[in-house]
């Protein structure tokens, strides 16, 4: 749900929902699209994965393609973009890149 709250922060998804079943529940996600039908999330790359861990320092935060994109770090303050990662002096696991 924080991942999908930042994507909406980010203006990268239109919104979402969570949705209650009796199992592990479901997160609807709505995308974003512009003008002329074009996709606003143009590309996704899952950094850390479950058998391979990927950590920064703060002095490492990733920028992706050049300031155009953004990483998506799971901190101890929470989940948060390489932007305010950078901003608050802190590291964490990237998790993902958007563009």
């Amino acid at each position: 749900i924080a991942l999908a709250s930042v994507l909406k922060e980010e203006g990268f998804i239109k919104d979402y929902e969570v949705i209650a079943d009796n199992k592990q529940g479901i997160i609807r996600i709505y995308l974003k699209y512009g003008a002329n039908k074009e996709r606003v999330i143009s590309g996704l790359r899952r950094i850390s994965k479950p058998g391979r861990r990927v950590y920064a320092r703060k002095d490492q935060v990733p920028r992706v393609l050049g300031g155009y994109g953004i990483a998506i770090l799971s901190t101890s303050k929470g989940i948060m973009t390489d932007k305010q990662a950078r901003k608050l002096g802190l590291g964490g696991e990237v998790l993902c890149y958007v563009w």
